[in-house]
């Protein structure tokens, strides 16, 4: 039995051992994520189940209730809500209306297009998940270095960057400033409202900005752009339109032989009634019921039926063997059958070599009412396909582009005669609730910037919405929940709050208190802050903002200072983490659409570093009125 002498050290000890063990396991990645964080709950639920920790009241204060309280915390709650709430506004197109504007906005000026879409994302970011603003601009700013005949490597990188600045200047703006915020609470301290450090993350963003428009392309490499991710494949499908009564296609003529209202897709082919028409086309003016043969990619297809999904759905005129034309349903003329209902994604599957399809056309298989998807699309490597796609013989090798609900596009994994492409899984955007979606988000972000509730009850109320107005299945909602996010803050939580309780944080912040004996709090502040910088970098920023709260608490104790100024430097330090691909899940994204290196990030996430640093260590002793001595 140990002595209670030697109690408080040993308990001190084992958690430094474990909290450098698990820093060094997130840095390397030598195990999961998911197993290093439930490990690290579980050792310490057994350490402290044998060592408690007792308070003179005689209560345990690490007991099993505590240290799995982060599964329960607002501040995990709070962010989870907020990315539901981001997907719901991704899913409606409520993003892509204003990246939209952007690219309408900025024509000819290069400079102009990139300032304008960084100020974009940086606004974005600022109310907004990071991660879905990064995707989303990534192909728009693909679209513009085209255009302009520049590299997409001197700018991708810039997306990432812009988006962690904008999420220092809100309470929202980042799950790391979510979390030192509850952290405080937890703590007996004033949590942060939601503009609480605007001002301040308004210098860093602008500083920031500065940086990324004048200097980083200098620093950015010059290379092709990458083959792989984000950027869109070059694959086509070939597609057949139906020309509808009141279509925005009736009347559309052609120019020199194109259709210049119908970018990115090759017409191969119009049948009118029996007669085809072929290219080149010149006198041609669609009719209604003129039926379109098209080749076009993915994202062209979905631009084509946006808000007019009867182009390209055939579910809502079903085909008889026969080939004749009936309603889906006798007697409900222009009601979809159930399984369109609802939330809808698409997805690409391949035909296998030995499938009983090879040889029969989709008609014959009856693909729609067997598997509850339709098909939207062939694609074909060997030749270019000029017939109606419910006709094609299907050979192996073919991959057919499928629409359906989520559950019914998951079922196809344990098809045989086809191969679901996992990574080609795409949600359609619904842009009939984009008002709903809207009027939802910003009530959120008015009852939160307001205080009227607190931002985990926001948030929380928020999601629900999303789901209870259908914008969202509850499915979709789930899928948006990531794991890896659960888990590593609720493991930094219990972490945190073993460093409080056990004496661990008042520790550390002695120590650097002693390093720093004689220095201004000015100083010591900046010292703090350029640490927890570069511990960004190496480590998860919701581990280092989490870990370090408890000890920017105790330094400012130590100072008698206010906790403001050290905990706003943990929220802009922890973000800070611009010299790593693995410092923050958005330089993850553009590092393939960029085909970036490791040491790009470094050349160019360093600078930023030290600027944001320098430009903190100058504003925040001004601003919080810190004692010269």
């Amino acid at each position: 039995m140990i002595s209670a002498d030697l109690l408080a050290p040993f308990q001190m000890g084992f958690l430094f051992v474990l909290v450098v063990v698990v820093l060094a396991l997130l840095t390397t990645e030598a195990v999961s994520i998911e197993l290093t964080s439930l490990s690290t709950i579980a050792l310490l639920i057994l350490f402290f189940h044998f060592f408690p920790v007792i308070d003179e009241n005689g209560s345990d204060l690490l007991d099993l209730r505590h240290l799995l309280s982060g599964f329960a915390n607002p501040a995990l709650i709070a962010v989870l809500g907020l990315l539901v709430l981001g997907e719901g506004l991704t899913r409606t197109g409520m993003l892509d209306l204003a990246a939209n504007t952007v690219i309408q906005w900025t024509r000819s000026n290069p400079f102009v297009a990139v300032t304008l879409m960084l100020v974009v994302v940086m606004v974005f970011s600022a109310v907004l998940n990071n991660i879905p603003v990064v995707v989303l601009f990534i192909p728009i700013m693909q679209s513009l270095t085209k255009r302009f005949r520049q590299s997409p490597s001197r700018y991708m990188m810039l997306l990432s960057y812009a988006s962690v600045l904008g999420g220092m200047t809100t309470l929202i703006g980042s799950s790391t400033n979510l979390l030192v915020s509850l952290e405080l609470d937890e703590l007996g301290e004033e949590a942060f409202g939601f503009f609480d450090f605007t001002i301040p993350g308004l210098v860093m963003a602008v500083c920031g900005l500065a940086y990324l428009l004048l200097i980083a392309p200098r620093l950015l490499p010059d290379r092709p752009a990458s083959q792989g991710g984000i950027e869109e494949q070059s694959r086509h499908f070939v597609a057949q339109v139906s020309v509808t009564a009141g279509s925005r296609l009736v009347g559309l003529a052609p120019v020199g032989g194109i259709f210049p209202a119908l970018p990115n897709i090759t017409i191969l082919m119009i049948q009118r009634g029996e007669q085809a028409v072929l290219p080149p086309f010149e006198d041609v003016v669609l009719e209604v019921n003129d039926l379109i043969m098209i080749a076009a990619t993915r994202s062209a297809l979905a631009s084509l039926v946006k808000g007019e999904p009867e182009l390209l759905h055939p579910e809502l005129v079903a085909e008889t063997s026969g080939g004749e034309a009936t309603s889906e349903e006798p007697g409900e003329e222009g009601r979809r059958p159930p399984w369109l209902a609802g939330g809808q994604v698409q997805a690409e599957v391949m035909i296998r070599p030995d499938s009983e399809i090879v040889g029969h056309t989709l008609e014959e298989i009856g693909f729609r009412y067997k598997h509850h998807c339709i098909v939207l699309g062939i694609e074909r490597r060997s030749r270019m396909l000029r017939e109606r796609i419910t006709r094609i013989p299907l050979k192996d090798g073919d991959v057919l582009l499928i629409q359906g609900r989520p559950e019914d596009v998951d079922h196809l994994r344990g098809e045989r005669s086809v191969v679901l492409m996992e990574w080609s899984r795409q949600p359609l955007v619904t842009p009939q609730h984009q008002r709903t979606a809207a009027i939802i988000f910003l009530g959120v972000i008015a009852a939160s910037a307001s205080g009227l509730i607190p931002i985990a009850l926001a948030a929380f109320c928020g999601a629900t919405a999303m789901i209870a107005t259908r914008i969202l299945s509850l499915g979709d909602a789930l899928r948006v929940l990531d794991r890896k996010i659960i888990l590593t803050i609720a493991m930094a939580l219990a972490l945190g709050g073993a460093m409080q309780a056990t004496g661990g944080a008042q520790f550390l912040a002695d120590a650097m208190m002693g390093m720093l004996s004689g220095a201004t709090p000015a100083q010591i502040l900046s010292a703090f802050f350029l640490l927890l910088a570069l511990l960004s970098n190496v480590l998860s920023t919701k581990a280092t903002a989490v870990l370090f709260t408890p000890i920017a608490v105790d330094l400012a104790y130590a100072l008698n200072l206010p906790v403001e100024p050290f905990a706003v430097a943990v929220i802009f330090a922890s973000n800070c983490s611009f010299a790593s691909p693995i410092g923050y899940q958005t330089n993850l994204v553009v590092m393939t659409p960029g085909n970036y290196r490791f040491m790009d990030f470094v050349r160019v996430g360093l600078p930023l570093i030290f600027l944001v640093w320098i430009a903190f260590s100058l504003f925040a002793p001004w601003y919080y009125d810190l004692p010269a001595q």
